[in-house]
């Protein structure tokens, strides 16, 4: 009888090299004569037979162990015999050689490297009985890890979800667990998250060949919120498609609990930060992301935009792309940052205000690529930094603040730094020891350089008192406070702090 009892049909656990890397397999001297890509096919059991007819009682998947007794002789019947055990799906063939076949037919390699089916030769006589009790040893062993595998990830995956994990955690535990990247896309095909790990994420985002990468549907109660996609490598030993229904299923929980509009949110955020803390090795990242998103740099001029509103994010970018502008938007603190894509120029203050809804705005400077995007966006935020002081218009610009433009410019520049401390040393010193106002006073006079009074009413203080303060200042400074290169000096270095110079009291 040549059936032998199988387990279920699942996913293979062991490969055929790792069957020919068995002590009980190489006793018999193994010479791979058709290997490479095919020595990767599963092997999910193992099955022993003579007869020429044995592809009748496979199911595929076996690695099939002969000695090639019952086997025909003519080449066209070899042939015919290969194809219909590769047609079954058998994971190769392991001949042990001896008076029947001294050798093996050159029309049986022929026809195993057309298919693609592992061919492997033993030169030496060995107890089939052992080969197959060590690969179904093999086999149980590395079920039993499969199994301790699916747990552990079934219980990381559950307790993300009870822990209202964000969805770009969870994608990066699916990649890790996978070794692959993994990213995150919505039905409108925009990429929520990703984690490249270690390639670039324009690669990662690739679309996959016809043959490569899996994907899930992240869904619930009969509805679909988009696709957890991963890209192709060899099999995971849980299984790639539980490891990504696992993360799928830990989606659409959350999903459930914060609806789908969590997603875009996270998608913005997570892009908005990771420019502005520079959180990227190449442009090309960022732009790739931007795109995924609906914001193409390609040909067009980049502005940040900042806006003091309490108004959600979602919204501000909604009405933005209803204007016909390409956008992304993120809440910071007290603030919206938005980054938009125009045809050519600035936006017009009418445009902005439409945007806002009303509330004060800062205009980042035009820009092209990522890098001036950046830079645009950190220029507006430094500006919604600073103390404004007096009557603010409703639309304030960058390009306006012409000192403010190049310190924002130039704020990774240790030597500005050092022209920073160096001269506000001494005001930063009194007003920590004695809880002093004199950043405050000084922002306020270099803010109303030609008139003293509105200066002094900035501050909160009566003319006599701010003229005392600002005696003091030249004192500790050594410096003339009517000197215009000193107050420009000043100024830089007031603006050089970083935005945490204190609002005039």
């Amino acid at each position: 009888m040549d059936r032998t009892d199988r387990p279920d049909r699942s996913p293979s656990v062991l490969r055929v090299g790792d069957v020919l890397a068995l002590p009980a397999v190489q006793e018999g001297a193994p010479t791979v004569l058709v290997g490479g890509p095919a020595l990767e096919a599963g092997v999910r059991w193992v099955h022993a037979s003579d007869s020429a007819a044995v592809a009748r009682l496979l199911d595929g998947g076996e690695l099939l162990l002969t000695t090639g007794a019952a086997w025909p002789t003519g080449t066209a019947a070899l042939r015919v015999l290969v194809a219909e055990l590769a047609a079954i799906g058998v994971s190769g063939i392991v001949i042990e050689l001896g008076p029947r076949m001294s050798r093996v037919p050159d029309a049986v390699i022929e026809a195993c490297a057309a298919a693609g089916l592992a061919l492997v030769a033993l030169a030496v006589e060995v107890k089939f009985v052992a080969v197959t009790e060590a690969v179904h040893r093999a086999l149980i062993e590395a079920q039993t890890a499969a199994l301790r595998e699916r747990q552990r990830l079934h219980d990381l995956f559950t307790a993300l979800s009870l822990r209202g994990a964000p969805a770009d955690l969870i994608v990066s535990e699916v990649a890790r667990a996978l070794d692959v990247p993994v990213h995150l896309e919505n039905l409108a095909g925009e990429v929520v998250a990703v984690e490249a790990l270690r390639v670039p994420v324009g690669q990662a985002l690739r679309p996959p060949g016809p043959d490569g990468g899996d994907r899930v549907p992240v869904q619930a109660r009969g509805v679909r919120w988009g696709w957890l996609i991963a890209a192709d490598r060899p099999p995971h030993p849980a299984g790639r498609a539980t490891v990504l229904e696992l993360g799928a299923t830990a989606l659409a929980f959350g999903c459930l609990a914060d609806g789908e509009g969590a997603w875009t949110v996270l998608a913005h955020r997570s892009l908005i930060e990771d420019l502005l803390g520079a959180r990227f090795a190449r442009e090309e990242d960022v732009e790739v992301r931007l795109r995924r998103l609906g914001l193409d740099l390609a040909g067009t001029t980049g502005t940040g935009l900042v806006f003091r509103t309490d108004e959600a994010s979602d919204r501000l970018v909604a009405r933005a792309r209803a204007a016909g502008l390409a956008a992304v938007g993120s809440r910071r603190g007290a603030d919206v940052v938005l980054l938009v894509a125009t045809g050519v120029g600035a936006l017009s203050d009418a445009a902005v205000r439409h945007l806002s809804g009303g509330a004060p705005a800062i205009l980042g400077p035009s820009a092209e690529g990522v890098l001036g995007l950046l830079a645009s966006t950190r220029a507006a935020l430094d500006l919604a930094a600073r103390p404004s002081g007096g009557d603010v218009p409703a639309v304030r610009r960058v390009a306006d603040r012409p000192l403010e433009r190049l310190v924002s410019a130039l704020r990774d520049d240790r030597r500005l730094q050092a022209h920073s401390e160096q001269m506000l040393d001494p005001l930063v010193r009194h007003d920590r020891d004695r809880r002093g106002d004199l950043l405050a006073v000084l922002a306020a006079l270099v803010a109303h350089p030609g008139n003293r009074s509105a200066a002094a009413a900035a501050s909160h203080l009566s003319r006599s008192v701010f003229y005392q303060r600002l005696a003091l200042i030249g004192d500790l400074l050594g410096a003339d406070l009517d000197d215009g290169e000193t107050l420009a000096a000043l100024h830089l270095a007031l603006l050089a702090r970083r935005g945490d110079t204190p609002a005039p009291l």
